[in-house]
């Protein structure tokens, strides 16, 4: 098994502060990693990283077998798929969603004087109809609720067949329903087998899909568990990442926390 991401050493570090210290990661073919953390643990940064959007400040980071600050990361980074809440500011309000999907086979947000054939219509159909965004090819990225701004991102950060999806907080600002039609989605791709090796941030567990497969917890941008769900998803790990004590409950595959008293 081939690793998609492999970071040495990597620290991040801006001014005064060191927002990655010295994480050592690799993902490989086919696994699923969730990254969790409290806000400000650089999950954002790892994920930057990841996308080739950032470059760390010491380390050494291959992706795709490419070593960033020796390739042109703008040949690597249509190989990598994105959806982000940066990304989602970028788009046009008034870009319909059929556009909204399609461009990213030029790796743009909005469409102006580029050309796509018939092909790249029918693959970002084909995308919009899994992700329950068919009818709504012709409306307007403004108009959207949040959960269908997020499952365009998501549709949109496939249309180029990536070899690495990641994504930032995809179930962000959603209400229960919302959140576990998008979990359920998520929960799909990962069950199969075609789909990219995924990597995902949240700080919220009960995010998790049943499929992801490994786990990496970060605090104050050191790591402090990385590996397999079922041995990285502990009482103690958890409690340590989130800086209190916590009571980890586990429901089928999924999980939830709460405060110990």
């Amino acid at each position: 098994m081939s690793a998609v991401v492999e970071m040495v050493d990597v620290s991040v570090v801006r001014g005064q502060k060191t927002l990655l210290d010295s994480v050592d990661w690799v993902v490989n073919e086919g696994e699923r990693w969730v990254i969790l953390g409290p806000n400000g643990a650089g999950k954002t940064t790892l994920l930057s990283i990841a996308a080739a959007r950032l470059h760390p400040t010491r380390g050494m980071v291959d992706i795709l077998d490419e070593i960033l600050g020796a390739v042109d990361v703008f040949e690597l980074r249509p190989r990598i798929g994105l959806s982000s809440t940066v990304l989602a500011t970028q788009i046009p309000e008034g870009e319909t969603v059929l556009n909204c999907v399609v461009t990213a086979a030029y790796g743009v947000t909005g469409r102006w004087i580029e050309s796509y054939d018939d092909a790249d219509e029918a693959q970002a159909r084909e995308l919009m109809a899994a992700w329950g965004l068919e009818a709504l090819a012709e409306r307007r990225f403004g108009s959207l609720s949040e959960g269908e701004r997020k499952r365009v991102l998501i549709a949109r950060a496939l249309m180029t067949d990536p070899e690495l999806l990641l994504l930032d907080e995809p179930a962000a600002g959603l209400d229960v329903g919302g959140r576990e039609d998008l979990v359920s989605r998520l929960d799909e791709l990962a069950r199969d087998e075609a789909s990219p090796a995924i990597v995902m941030v949240t700080h919220h567990l009960e995010e998790v899909p049943d499929a992801f497969t490994h786990a990496l917890l970060l605090r104050e941008g050191r790591v402090v568990a990385a590996g397999p769900v079922r041995t990285v998803m502990t009482q103690k790990n958890l409690s340590e990442t989130f800086g209190l004590p916590l009571k980890l409950v586990k429901v089928g595959d999924r999980y939830a926390a709460f405060g110990r008293s």
